[in-house]
């Protein structure tokens, strides 16, 4: 599978497709916007998403999503809220008779309903009578990191675990480990929640709140995704792991965090209207707050600071006022699931 298509030239996928070249690959990285493509060819770098950061001579951008048609594998890293509409797009020009390869890269599940991106690939597979062999992409990996070929490890999840020790070997490199699991659930629930609770540790932070508060923000965070990923049918041991403990921790504490930055933004006084006009970059964290809660809610399962910043953002709480709620509410024994 050495000729991949990455459908998303957002940072995350400029990141994947520099990291792909990296590893011998031959890369053709779709880009929604025309002139973001051209801009691409022409400059070799992606100055809107991805600064400083030169594309491999082996990657080659696009706007036509047909050109991706013939690789052998696809790699969609676009936001979760468009996730559906770019896979079905996608397999709609599917031609071949051998199974679609998927990998997903994003970090989040749908609003409305609340499906993971696995469960979307399958829907959007099975209207379009197309076969599937599907797998997951997570862990700490800040983009800018990635393409500058700082080390790096994270985890491959497949049901097949043929293909995740395939997608492992294929795009490893001495700079960039990918550890191999068969659980899908417990990896995209571990990517989609920690962007919530990054979005806490930015409030904890910008209240300046102290380092007690946020390590205490982090541990219950991963307490409840843990929950939720458990009642959905997760390995609660993924959540000790590098899509679960090691991104919480990345995305809670590192510099380079949109859903933390949105946090402090938040709690310097922004509305969640100016923070979201103020960038083009998607923290997945915002939307996902709302999607979180809600399938909480149908499975009766206590996600407390998932609730808090959902009320912040969509509801007007204030952040201080949210930080209050969770420390004063019914006190219980820590171990309780």
């Amino acid at each position: 599978m050495s000729q991949i298509g990455i459908l998303g030239a957002g940072s995350w996928g400029t990141a994947l497709a520099i990291q792909a070249a990296r590893a011998g690959c031959l890369v053709k990285l779709w880009a929604r916007d025309g002139e973001l493509a051209t801009k691409l060819a022409s400059e070799r770098e992606n100055s809107k998403y991805l600064p400083g950061h030169k594309l491999p001579e082996t990657v080659e951008p696009t706007s036509k999503m047909a050109d991706l048609l013939g690789r052998e594998l696809i790699i969609v890293v676009v936001p979760s809220h468009g996730f559906r509409q770019v896979v079905k797009d996608f397999l709609e020009i599917w031609q071949s008779d051998q199974a679609f390869i998927v990998v997903s890269a994003t970090k989040g599940i749908e609003g409305d309903p609340t499906c993971r991106m696995s469960e979307v690939v399958s829907q959007e597979a099975e209207r379009a009578g197309c076969q599937t062999r599907f797998a997951v992409l997570a862990g700490p990996s800040f983009a800018a990191e990635l393409a500058a070929g700082q080390p790096t490890a994270a985890v491959i999840a497949s049901a097949d675990a043929g293909l995740a020790t395939e997608l492992s070997e294929l795009l490893s490199t001495p700079s960039c480990r990918l550890y191999t699991t068969s659980d899908v659930v417990g990896v995209e629930l571990g990517g989609a929640g920690k962007n919530v609770i990054a979005i806490g540790a930015g409030i904890v932070s910008g209240l300046d709140l102290g380092h007690n508060t946020l390590a205490a923000l982090i541990t219950r965070g991963l307490h409840e995704i843990t929950r939720l990923g458990v009642a959905c049918g997760g390995q609660a041991r993924t959540f000790s792991g590098l899509a679960g403990l090691g991104d919480l921790v990345l995305t809670c504490t590192g510099g380079l965090s949109r859903n933390r930055r949105t946090g402090l933004e938040l709690a310097a006084g922004k509305t969640l209207q100016e923070i979201e006009q103020e960038t083009s970059m998607v923290a997945e964290g915002i939307r996902n707050s709302l999607s979180l809660t809600r399938l909480a809610g149908r499975l009766e399962i206590e996600m407390p600071i998932t609730q808090q910043m959902m009320a912040v953002m969509y509801e007007d709480k204030s952040p201080t006022r949210a930080v209050q709620e969770l420390m004063t509410r019914t006190l219980k024994a820590e171990a309780e699931l």
